[in-house]
């Protein structure tokens, strides 16, 4: 074990925060996001949910594993996804974060299927992820009306603008994700389709600071109204590599066009994504709208839990709730409602489990490690890989019912690890200290958050919070960053959704002449990856994490303020992507 640089001094400081409700809280913060987001009749408590939850998930079907599952969700050891938590003790079950839908045929009827498909989905509370590349290019013959298609970014808009119109299980703004293979023909158009800062708002001008004027964007108007609406704001995407991209990268050692100018737009500005399908992957380029779930299969669906690791003290207890966790997953398949026939029929065919990890990054610094694989890491990826298979096997064998075709995916667990108080999914602590916006009601209002990691080393080892690694000091090293997440991809049979932090666009670290060697770097270990994201300093109105100085933070703890104006625009300081 090495000696973490963030325990050598700093003064000893105390949190006295303490909740007599729910004692699982490390702060105020998480205690409002479940009172906010999750409390409700019959779970008025945090005990009290994770009781309910494993009463209606676990005991119809593994009676005898209800009790311990209840203890290890009351403990914050397993947290199951967000859907499953806001629907506890409700008389609807839509427990399922997420489904995963494809562009079947270019034709009409598909069009028409895809925005029923969308919009049932999206009504349940569940994102949605689509896979357009089947939709020809725009100008392309119709020979049958002798007109020309429009091409897949008009769907992905249509898609988005119901999207905009729905409000997800009555509860919260919709979640869409989109793709496009990197040989389609419209691969440029969509790597610039969120472009804001060049599209014009007709006739609109605005100060350019010098005594004259510049066109007034979607993006200025963005800054200045989160919710104005732009073109694909409610949808994430990313553009898919395939075979015939890594075997031309390998024999050539070239990442070709599309490849490089996918990497100068995550750079710039956030967007696309990579989606990586190789192998006997190559056809799984269905994901959720978070992008850990994969699928070939239309109409698949997620059912997300997530490990906190930084709550369990051995690998022996570690293996023991990934086996619990494991069986919570799998009850679930058996008992969530689904919004149509053929989402029942994918369900009982792939059965997928997404047993994912958080607080990875707070395990590592109780251990005094860096952000990077390390053996006594690695064992307990090991026991995280067999040990939910076999119980995954198991558990399905005796209840007569179909083994899951993948059990590991690695959410984000935004909103679910600041609840926990821990690192989310695999991502290194953010910040020591941030501001964390959110939507009650039509206002945005935002409080101080102390990363729970950082309290901790603070609180225990009197750590100097200057002094504690985070995302935003490893935004220098993106190399750290993609070989970690590469590492324990060996280790997940679907995917990971991780989003590494830059410095804004056009500073010393992230400029024109970062593009090229990031693009090799990321080509690099492309083929040990599923997915890969960017989030550059400013790049996005509305980000929903702000690092603050620890003090600052610590002044205004427990308190909630309304936004009247842009937090991001005020400070000038950045914020990462999260749900």
């Amino acid at each position: 074990m090495t000696t973490s640089p963030a325990l050598a001094g700093g003064a000893r400081m105390s949190n006295a925060w303490k909740s007599e409700r729910n004692p699982q809280f490390r702060n105020q913060f998480a205690e409002d996001i479940f009172n906010q987001k999750y409390r409700h009749e019959g779970c008025e408590t945090w005990d009290a949910l994770s009781r309910t939850l494993a009463s209606k998930v676990v005991g119809p079907h593994v009676p005898d594993a209800q009790l311990s599952v209840a203890e290890i969700i009351s403990d914050m050891k397993f947290i199951p996804g967000g859907r499953y938590l806001y629907y506890a003790n409700r008389d609807a079950r839509f427990w399922n974060n997420c489904y995963l839908l494809r562009a079947e045929e270019d034709t009409r009827q598909d069009w028409a299927d895809l925005s029923w498909k969308a919009e049932s989905c999206l009504m349940t509370g569940g994102g949605i992820g689509v896979d357009y590349t089947v939709y020809r290019e725009e100008g392309s013959l119709l020979r049958r009306t002798g007109g020309q298609a429009s091409g897949p970014l008009p769907k992905m808009n249509m898609i988005n603008e119901i999207g905009r119109r729905v409000m997800q299980g009555g509860s919260r703004r919709s979640a869409i994700y989109a793709s496009l293979a990197w040989s389609h023909g419209d691969v440029m158009k969509f790597i610039h389709s969120k472009d804001w800062k060049d599209m014009q708002i007709a006739g609109a001008w605005i100060d350019d600071g010098n005594g004259g004027q510049r066109p007034f964007t979607v993006w200025d108007a963005k800054q200045a109204d989160f919710n104005y609406p732009a073109p694909l704001d409610m949808t994430n995407i990313s553009v898919n590599y395939d075979d015939a991209w890594l075997e031309r990268y390998r024999a050539t050692g070239d990442v070709g066009e599309v490849f490089l100018e996918n990497t100068r737009q995550a750079l710039t500005g956030a967007e696309p994504g990579f989606s990586f399908n190789f192998g006997d992957k190559s056809r799984e380029t269905l994901r959720n709208a978070c992008t850990e779930v994969t699928s070939e299969d239309d109409s698949d669906v997620c059912n997300l839990g997530s490990i906190n690791m930084s709550r369990i003290e051995t690998i022996e207890e570690f293996a023991r709730v990934v086996e619990l966790g494991t069986i919570f997953l799998v009850c679930g398949t058996l008992g969530a409602d689904l919004p149509y026939e053929k989402v029942y029929k994918t369900r009982e065919k792939n059965r997928r489990l997404g047993l994912g990890l958080m607080g990875v990054h707070e395990w590592l610094i109780q251990r005094g490690y860096r952000y990077e694989m390390v053996d006594e890491l690695r064992r307990w990826m090991e026991v995280y890989r067999d040990v939910s298979r076999a119980t995954a096997d198991r558990i399905c064998d005796e209840l007569g019912i179909s083994r899951p075709v993948a059990c590991r995916a690695i959410a984000p667990t935004g909103t679910i690890g600041i609840m926990a108080g821990t690192t989310t999914g695999i991502e290194p602590l953010f910040a020591v200290a941030y501001k964390r916006r959110f939507l009650r009601g039509v206002r945005w209002h935002y409080q101080y958050v102390i990363d729970g990691a950082a309290q901790d080393l603070i609180d225990r080892y009197g750590a100097d919070p200057e002094k504690i690694e985070s995302a935003l000091d490893l935004a220098g090293d993106f190399e750290r960053r993609i070989a970690f997440q590469a590492d324990v991809q060996d280790y997940v049979d679907m995917a990971i959704s991780s989003t590494i932090n830059l410095p804004a666009w056009g500073t010393e670290k992230n400029n024109e002449a970062i593009v090229k060697p990031f693009a090799q770097t990321l080509a690099k270990y492309a083929h040990r990856l599923r997915g890969f994201t960017c989030y550059p300093d400013g790049s996005r109105g509305g980000q929903p994490l702000t690092a603050v100085p620890y003090r600052e933070a610590l002044d205004n703890l427990g308190e909630t303020f309304v936004e009247t104006h842009d937090i991001c625009s005020i400070s000038g300081k950045g914020g990462t992507c999260g749900v």
